[in-house]
């Protein structure tokens, strides 16, 4: 499949809603028809049969918590819509003239692509076609190492000694790394690598780090917090972390729950050895108050997890939409393949559980739990975690995004506020 094809807009107006005028007319010529009445019963049952297989998977989806969330009326909105017209079509393929069976195929394909296309719109999170079918496009970005003249003076916020160039770049670059599982073995896709318009100077400065982990299903993508800090570092002189995406999955299609397992590979030892050694060689400062680990829906729950276990490394947490707990989902699947069947493995290294083990001091600890205000699940979850982190000495607290679910509206909100309280502690920006 050419590059140009798996790089395609999937989220674009204009595609979209040709697709959905498109569908339309299709729709009208395959309902109407001269004849009987029987005609117009038969579209009916058909549109009644595709609009009701929609709801039955719709209800098989929540009760069985097949995507971890109920799904949002919009996105049953577009399947019981597409299904229903598919329904329409397929009464068309029977007992009528060859050329409208072949526009009714035409059209049960066009209606289940316009839906798709609705849906995954609807989420957000899948912006081009590789993105949805979970295609890695490798776009190699060179790997900025420290210079000698770069120095960190942590008794001085960066921001008071530093003043942006003439000819800085109004934007970050970003493209994809290659992070060598030394200690691991685990086999992950490229990790993406946003590199902030300060660091593209040729004074940069020494600049903090956030290290981010997507959902599951769902990619390396850098594009949500390349466009937060984008703007952050147009409003700070070109100040912002770098960024690193990097994946806890491995493939898609599993959950690996952020834990060493033999089935899913050492995922918890590629994050929190290989990356972090592949971190230390950017010019970033290497104090853990200027380390951010940070998630979304299922990274979420692995940045807490890590933050928990590992405050030398880590002074901040950052969990958008986060899982309270790696496994959440689905705990008897992750107990069995994960922890060996070990329900006390389980609960041992879930996040709370370390924080009220008194194994793991923290000095100065700081989180922010963001959630959708309409996803209450996780924000019930979101309020768990802050609640428990506190407990635990940590700064922390919670934000619900207004109006958001759990879909790009939680991750854009939750990681413009993030930002816009850590900017002070890390020095980017005044208190």
């Amino acid at each position: 499949m050419g590059r140009w094809l798996l790089s395609i807009d999937i989220v674009d107006p204009v595609l979209i809603g040709v697709c959905c005028a498109l569908s339309a007319l299709v729709l009208a010529y395959l309902t109407v028809r001269t004849g009987a009445r029987r005609w117009v019963r038969r579209v009916v049952m058909g549109a009644v049969a595709g609009a009701a297989a929609a709801a039955i998977f719709t209800v098989f989806a929540n009760v069985t918590g097949m995507f971890g969330m109920p799904l949002p009326w919009q996105a049953v909105a577009w399947g019981v819509g597409g299904l229903a017209a598919v329904g329409v079509a397929v009464v068309n393929l029977f007992g009528t003239r060859w050329w409208r069976r072949l526009i009714a195929a035409f059209g049960a394909v066009l209606f289940l692509v316009t839906t798709t296309l609705g849906i995954n719109a609807y989420f957000g999170l899948n912006t081009t076609l590789a993105s949805f079918l979970h295609i890695s496009l490798e776009t190699p970005i060179a790997v900025p190492t420290p210079t000698p003249g770069q120095t960190d003076d942590p008794g001085v916020p960066l921001y008071t000694r530093w003043q942006a160039p003439a000819g800085m770049p109004t934007t970050g670059k970003t493209g994809t790394v290659t992070i060598p599982a030394t200690a691991s073995g685990f086999a992950a896709r490229p990790a993406s690598l946003y590199t902030p318009p300060a660091a593209l100077t040729d004074q940069a400065p020494l600049l903090p780090l956030v290290i981010l982990m997507m959902g599951q299903p769902g990619d390396p993508d850098p594009q949500y917090i390349a466009r937060t800090l984008d703007a952050y570092a147009a409003q700070h002189e070109g100040l912002a972390p770098y960024a690193l995406v990097v994946d806890q999955l491995g493939d898609p299609t599993r959950d690996p729950a952020c834990g060493d397992s033999a089935m899913y590979g050492a995922v918890e030892t590629y994050v929190t050895k290989d990356v972090v050694a592949f971190a230390r060689t950017l010019p970033v400062i290497q104090r853990p108050s200027e380390w951010i680990i940070a998630g979304y829906s299922n990274g979420g729950g692995c940045a807490f997890k890590y933050a928990a276990e590992h405050p030398e490394i880590w002074g901040n947490l950052l969990s958008v939409s986060g899982e309270l707990f790696p496994g959440s989902e689905h705990p008897d699947e992750t107990t069995t393949d994960v922890f060996g069947g070990s329900a006390s493995a389980f609960e041992a290294a879930k996040p709370v559980s370390i924080l009220q083990s008194g194994a793991v001091a923290y000095p100065d600890s700081w989180a922010l739990f963001t959630a959708g205000e309409n996803d209450p699940d996780y924000v019930s979850q979101a309020r768990a975690g802050a609640a428990a982190t506190a407990a635990a000495g940590w700064r922390s607290d919670v934000f619900v995004v207004p109006g958001a679910g759990h879909v790009v509206d939680a991750l854009e909100g939750g990681l413009h506020e993030g930002f816009a309280r850590l900017y002070p502690r890390l020095g980017l920006a005044p208190s």
